[in-house]
């Protein structure tokens, strides 16, 4: 007998929440192999319109669950009330629910063609990747985020990015959810063994490998040069962050934690995203002490700061990174390429006008144009100023651009105690994979840490702590891999291969039947 309508919304709710309890910090990263069975069986004896609908549901259980937070950042530091924060995670939620709708809808469309496993698990990896690419796109929460502390399992992303693990996790939930339906008539069906073959050496093959480059890229292995950093955590309240009162007070917080590393010669200082709350450009007694604590530590010092030009009467603002050299002068800076939608801009302003950003006190940035790295003594270090460390792409682009090391300055007192900062760091471990840099990450509230070539997280801090991290890191710019070079190739002919099967399948469906 089928399920009734009210347990299949349940099931679909059940997906939802279990993909969500696979993320961190939750510690349960295993359910995401298996959080997609409830709602492939509230699909089983569905049609493709309630299919969708469905999908739609679990998708929204999912990221309502997992994006909460948003409501802290837009109510606490964009002054709306909870109602309409709350409306305003709604739309974003049903904007990415619509993706795993489309994704329930293909499995009921295409259930009774003869691929199955790969298909379908090609399918969830190219709708990941159009969420990530569409209007602006937010890759956050894609599966393969989930097994950052897989380390063996996750070292293809240097090949196939994170949408190689998501493909896989994918993939063994179908080749699961196919096993316990079928039962016994499963080698019926002339394409479940090959299938099963395929991901078995897809999974072994990932597992060896993975094991190989662990070892090529021991945090012990040394690079072809070494450089010692210091990590500077200041955890400056944002509700104070801005206050002109309290600017110095600020600087002396990062002064003297910058100082409490001294004895560890650093060569590189890094405060984190905006943490000089004042236009660094601008020639004063607090810019100039800044210079001063560069030339005392006798190593750069990489920290945020605000920004702008003046071209014909016209101000630009930037969400900007400087680079002090040890005799104290500017020897670099970066301005953030990949800002936040109605965070820091308006998207297509001349068009809304009547939209104001949500989160008012974050600027309003102008869009910096280039991903070339700062030198810092014997290191190339490629910038990724907060949000950007998400996308891949950004990370790619300083790799090929010479960066030996990637530095992600970021402000994460938005998020709170929240689940965000956990996510935010997880998420960055994976372009230290996929590039083979280490990755220092300076956070103003947290999470600071230091993730060597291979993803593991060497040190890191706590939440909303004062602290200072320090270590070392080998940088090498020998090495581009195969994903710094090519990108999302694999992602992107696979989502070919699927547009094929999905066009063949509409426009003539007895193909479909067979």
């Amino acid at each position: 007998m089928g399920l009734t309508p009210a347990t299949k919304i349940l099931l679909s709710i059940l997906t939802g929440l279990l993909v969500t309890a696979s993320f961190p910090p939750a510690g349960t990263d295993w359910l995401i192999w298996i959080s997609f069975l409830p709602l492939f069986a509230a699909l089983e004896d569905t049609p493709p319109a309630a299919s969708f609908r469905l999908g739609l549901l679990a998708g929204l259980a999912h990221y309502a669950s997992l994006l909460y937070w948003i409501i802290n950042v837009i109510s606490t530091y964009g002054g709306l009330n909870i109602f309409v924060s709350s409306f305003v995670l709604l739309l974003l939620c049903l904007y990415l629910s619509l993706y795993m709708g489309i994704f329930s809808w293909l499995l009921v469309r295409f259930r009774n063609s003869g691929i199955k496993i790969l298909f379908f698990a090609g399918a969830w990896i190219s709708l990941e990747y159009a969420r990530a690419t569409l209007f602006t796109g937010f890759p956050w929460g894609l599966l393969g985020y989930t097994q950052y502390s897989r380390l063996a399992l996750v070292q293809t992303a240097d090949i196939t990015g994170i949408y190689g693990i998501s493909f896989l996790i994918a993939a063994v939930n179908v080749f699961f959810f196919q096993l316990i339906v079928n039962g016994k008539d499963i080698l019926k069906n002339r394409y479940f063994l090959p299938e099963t073959i395929i991901l078995f050496i897809l999974l072994v093959s990932s597992i060896y490998y993975g094991n190989m480059r662990l070892k090529e890229y021991s945090s012990e292995e040394t690079g072809s040069s070494q450089a010692n950093v210091a990590i500077v955590q200041g955890n400056i309240d944002q509700t104070l962050k801005w206050d002109e009162e309290f600017q110095a007070a600020t600087l002396d917080i990062y002064s003297d934690l910058s100082r409490s590393s001294f004895n560890t010669d650093p060569d590189i200082i890094i405060w984190p995203e905006t943490a000089v709350p004042l236009f660094f450009q601008d020639e004063n007694c607090l810019s100039e002490s800044i210079n001063s604590l560069a030339k005392e530590s006798g190593g750069y010092l990489v920290f945020g700061s605000p920004a702008y030009t003046k071209i014909n009467g016209t101000y630009s603002y930037y969400n900007r990174a400087w680079s002090i050299t040890p005799e104290g002068t500017v020897n670099g800076q970066y301005d953030k390429n990949h800002l936040v939608p109605f965070g820091e801009y308006v998207p297509l302003k001349k068009f809304l006008p009547f939209v104001h950003r949500l989160v008012p006190s974050a600027g309003d940035f102008a869009r910096g144009d280039s991903k070339d790295p700062i030198k810092l003594g014997k290191t190339e270090s490629g910038i990724l100023i907060c949000y950007e460390v998400i996308f891949p792409e950004i990370a790619g682009a300083q790799t090929l651009n010479g960066a030996d090391i990637l530095i992600n300055i970021t402000n994460d007192a938005w998020f709170g105690i929240t689940s965000a900062p956990y996510q935010h760091l997880y998420i960055s471990v994976f372009r230290a994979i996929e590039t083979r840099r280490p990755l220092i990450r300076s956070a103003n509230t947290g999470i600071s840490a230091i993730v060597d070539r291979a993803g593991k997280i060497i040190k890191h801090g706590d939440l909303f702590t004062e602290e200072v991290i320090t270590g070392k890191v080998a940088a090498d710019n020998d090495l581009i891999t195969f994903y710094s070079r090519r990108g999302n190739i694999f992602t992107v002919v696979i989502l070919i291969l699927c547009l094929i099967k999905i066009s063949i399948g509409l426009c003539y469906p007895e193909y479909k039947r067979k």
